[in-house]
């Protein structure tokens, strides 16, 4: 049997409007200048010679991390900054062992390593971190006090993010004119709160591709393997904070695009529950688009850091005094559950796409930690599945890809693959009526209540499941969203966690089953044909814990013993 083509899966949207050859001629310069803009943020002091060319690296699976550490890319005193969490770094620079200009060379140096292997960045400006870093240590210095909570934190921002006086296109070629005249209100909390900016990072055209191209600056790669993908659409993000560049960086996510990048390239990361963190200030072809909305949120190295971000921000940002639809919801302090009071629903398959064999082996390994450690754990079956995923794709496309077609016609750009295959989620050009918009609402809301009262019912802290049916793919070869956006249309806050498992070839392998195997969608034939156990070596595992609306605190407070249980180290790995 031959295998299956995914273009011939795209059938609800003809791409008519969209591409314009001769309009994007005109922008073509303006790409060129962007490039070279980005090449001269590679300062000298920080620029490293590849091994080998970086086509031959991508080829050979190359582990550009465990080359850092290898080769002793970084001074004894730089890994020593950078292999702490954030939440010990913040500590030592209010107690003045280390100075806010040393933390930010030490985390400017790695992630612009990060970014000579893995294209994770779209803007570098260490000049201007450097100066940031320099007041802060100046107001220090002259005070005694820090400026906030996150004082002299290198924080990574996703582009889409508006920040002053730079370009924000978010990925759309029509938008490499856009200077903001003013930081986004996230980005402007956290740069209140004490924070370094240094780096604003890659996403795909969209933003709505588990992946990474566009056509400004193009692939970004996984930082455990070059031929793997980062993840997306917070797809910079999830190369540079797993490679240690960044303490803390943004993502947003709207169908699994902070929750991808993190499993993928093999940090944590959270999506918080709707309007706990502010998005205005930004680009986005979502705009308006309320059945399913984005969130932004947190990724680390650290669940305390992941706490800590969400702390800081809610509770001394109050994005609500300049956001009228955040929620005036504190962020509250809950301890560590004991294992023993856990009950654990698990999620071995969604009925939609059976996981790849590293997942089964993970999820499996995972619940025998969990059990020997006193949690309970049961079978949990999603209900609904195929009504929430087809209800969820059809709001993603609602508008008939009105505002992605007038962003992208805008510069006449070329579709890269994942944006045609995004184009054609639900119905792809049809537009809803807002009766049949409603309708989608009524159903969104009804699964809401029915896996909260299944949970409620039947004692179910969380949910464990897979973050995706697979580890991270090759580039531009992701086509399932099922086990993330089940939880965007459910609005369960959701955390992904590392579970210091990787791909392992001789033992990943599909078994005598699988070769009789009967599909049960197209979409589960093209995912499963795709995977070659020797095609995905050393890729992490990593898994997500999902519970009931607005308790992002107890998913949190719970992904920390999971991390203890699990023994997963996400600091010096190598």
């Amino acid at each position: 049997m031959s295998k299956l083509d995914y273009k011939t899966l795209l059938v609800t949207d003809k791409f008519e409007g969209y591409e314009d050859a001769e309009k994007f001629k005109l922008w073509v310069p303006k790409i060129e200048k962007y490039r070279k803009d980005l090449d001269a943020g590679v300062l000298p002091e920080y620029k490293i010679d590849l091994p080998k060319p970086v086509d031959q690296l991508i080829e050979e699976q190359f582990n550009p991390l465990k080359y850092l550490y290898d080769e002793n890319l970084l001074t004894p005193t730089e890994f020593e900054i950078t292999d702490i969490s954030g939440t010990e770094l913040v500590k030592r620079i209010s107690e003045g062992k280390y100075s806010a200009e040393e933390v930010f060379k030490a985390y400017a140096k790695r992630g612009t390593i990060a970014h000579q292997f893995t294209n994770c960045a779209m803007e570098l400006f260490p000049e201007e971190g450097l100066k940031r870093a320099q007041e802060l240590d100046a107001h220090f210095k002259s005070t005694g006090k820090t400026v906030g909570p996150l004082h002299g934190l290198p924080i990574s921002l996703k582009e889409q993010m508006n920040y002053r006086g730079k370009i924000t296109h978010g990925g759309y070629v029509s938008k490499l004119t856009n200077i903001t005249s003013e930081h986004g209100l996230t980005t402007q909390i956290l740069e209140d709160l004490g924070a370094v900016f240094y780096v604003r990072t890659n996403q795909p055209q969209t933003l709505m591709h588990l992946d990474s191209n566009n056509n400004i600056t193009g692939l970004s790669k996984n930082p455990h393997n070059l031929l793997l993908s980062s993840g997306g659409s917070s797809s910079g993000e999830g190369s540079i904070v797993a490679f240690g560049g960044s303490s803390i960086g943004v993502g947003s996510d709207i169908g699994g695009s902070i929750r991808g990048p993190s499993a993928f390239s093999g940090c944590h990361g959270l999506r918080p529950t709707t309007r706990r963190v502010s998005l205005v200030g930004g680009v986005s072809g979502g705009a308006g688009q309320e059945s399913v909305p984005a969130v932004a949120g947190p990724m680390a190295r650290s669940i305390d850091d992941i706490d800590l971000w969400m702390k800081h921000y809610i509770n001394d940002g109050k994005p609500w005094l300049n956001d009228a639809w955040s929620l005036p919801l504190l962020w509250r302090d809950v301890p560590k559950p004991e294992a023993k009071s856990l009950t654990i629903g698990v999620m071995y398959d969604d009925g939609y796409v059976k996981p790849t064999p590293p997942i089964q082996r993970g999820i499996k390994e995972v619940v025998k930690k969990l059990e020997a450690a006193g949690v309970k754990v049961v079978e949990f079956k999603p209900p609904k599945i195929l009504q929430a995923l087809d209800a969820v794709h059809k709001m993603y496309a609602c508008d008939g890809n009105y505002m992605q077609r007038k962003l992208l016609a805008a510069s006449g750009e070329p579709l890269v693959k994942l944006t045609k295959w995004s184009l054609n989620y639900g119905e792809g050009a049809k537009q809803f009526t807002v009766a049949e918009n409603r309708e989608l609402n009524m159903i969104r809301d009804e699964l809401r209540t029915e896996y909260t009262k299944f949970l409620v019912e039947n004692k179910i802290d969380f949910i464990l499941s897979p973050t995706y049916n697979n580890v991270a793919p090759q580039s531009e070869a992701c086509y399932n969203w099922s086990y993330t956006a089940l939880w965007n249309i459910l609005d369960f806050p959701t955390l992904v966690i590392q579970t210091g498992l990787y791909q392992d070839p001789t033992v990943d392998k599909w078994d005598e089953d699988h070769k009789s195997y009967q599909y049960r969608n197209k979409v589960e034939q093209l995912e499963h044909e795709i995977y070659d156990p020797e095609k995905f070596v050393g890729a992490p595992i990593g898994i997500q814990l999902s519970g009931r609306r607005y308790f992002d605190e107890e998913v949190v407070a719970a992904g920390k013993t999971i991390v203890e249980i699990f023994g997963t180290d996400l600091f010096k790995q190598y």
